[in-house]
């Protein structure tokens, strides 16, 4: 097929590691793949051919022709947009140019408004989501059809982390917590952070400690977070890290404490390199975690909650490595990248076939 992807983001995270492995991935399968893409810090990850815009607004209008110009000369069948902005975007260059457009929705998103149902509903043939979770939540929208959403879930290039998790990096604590995203609200680092000072105010002579991977606005509050609570010296922002796959395995747990999202790349990944996972029942974490069985889960905010499973954790090596390698088998069952791949592949011929 000739599939183009668009991704208008300013800066590098999980959906856009997404969009690298779906596009790669295509390609490698004979499928001509291009990306439409914003910034550098994006386009300067993919292989494939790259075209840039400068995705204005949802309705610029050089990038509307340009991005039209391009679907007809590379003779596109589907166009998969994957940031809110190019839903639009490619929602009208699809539109005008008689192009099928799928959007890809990786997060666990309530739609109430009548613009999104413009976005979500009236301009694309289609949506692909990584959880049954996010399908719930659109079908009760009442705005669409059961068979114009696919879920298909993430898949896990194993055969990168394998290659890259080698590279050298020091253990920051004997018993490492870790953590990695953008530093913002959502993710909910505050939460994870007073969540470890209470496990360290029932364990003040635990050789622990919480390690924080990525960059955002909300960095400082946090460290000043960490300094109030007296963990300054137990809590590590690294910022960015373009390879965090050493730094994840040394890591002992990994705790995603987000308010909302899909199913998390980050989660995923740090299962496969061995990490006993606790999480938020955020998006459709509980499509990949079985309580007690590969890993925790507890609601967002529920501060003494998280500190008990660390404490747990903490002194339970037997059962944290137990928990750690089911969870490996997990993610190595579930979320394959020929899995994915074949999935996009049939629900676009799928959708174009409709379309035609």
């Amino acid at each position: 097929m000739r599939i183009l992807l668009m991704n208008s983001a300013r800066t590098w995270g999980g959906t856009e590691k997404w969009t690298r492995m779906a596009a790669e991935s295509l390609a490698d399968a004979g499928h001509h793949t291009i990306l439409v893409y914003r910034r550098d810090a994006v386009g300067r990850n993919f292989t494939i051919p790259k075209f840039r815009l400068p995705c204005l607004s949802h309705i610029d209008i050089y990038t509307l022709f340009k991005l039209a110009r391009l679907i007809r000369n590379e003779k596109i069948e589907v166009v998969i947009p994957t940031k809110r902005k190019d839903y639009v975007l490619a929602g009208i260059a699809g539109r005008l140019t008689g192009t099928p457009v799928i959007v890809r929705l990786g997060a666990d998103r309530r739609l109430r408004w009548p613009w999104q149902r413009f976005m979500y509903a009236a301009l694309p043939e289609a949506l692909i989501v990584n959880a049954e979770k996010i399908r719930e939540t659109l079908l009760r929208t009442g705005w669409f059809r059961k068979a114009r959403i696919k879920v298909i879930y993430n898949g896990l290039d194993t055969e990168e982390i394998d290659r890259l998790k080698y590279e050298p990096a020091d253990k920051p604590y004997p018993f490492t917590i870790g953590a990695l995203g953008r530093i913002t609200r959502n993710k909910g680092f505050d939460y994870l952070i007073r969540s470890f000072a209470l496990f360290i105010s029932s364990n003040p002579n635990a050789d622990a400690g919480l390690v924080i991977m990525g960059e955002g606005a909300d960095q400082p509050e946090f460290e000043t977070l960490a300094s109030k609570l007296g963990i300054a010296d137990r809590v590590r922002f690294t910022g960015f890290i373009a390879n965090p796959y050493p730094m994840l395995r040394q890591c002992d747990i990994f705790a995603m404490t987000s308010t909302n999202e899909g199913l998390s790349n980050a989660l995923l990944e740090a299962m496969y390199l061995g990490c006993a996972p606790v999480s938020t029942f955020a998006g459709g974490v509980r499509e990949v975690i079985d309580e007690e069985s590969n890993g925790f889960l507890v609601d967002y905010g529920n501060e003494e909650r998280l500190a008990s499973i660390i404490e747990r954790l903490y002194r339970n090596e037997n059962e944290r490595q137990i928990i750690a390698h089911r969870a490996k088998e997990t993610v190595i069952r579930q979320f394959s990248i020929p899995d994915m791949t074949e999935s996009i592949v049939t629900f676009c011929k799928e959708i174009y076939d409709q379309a035609v």
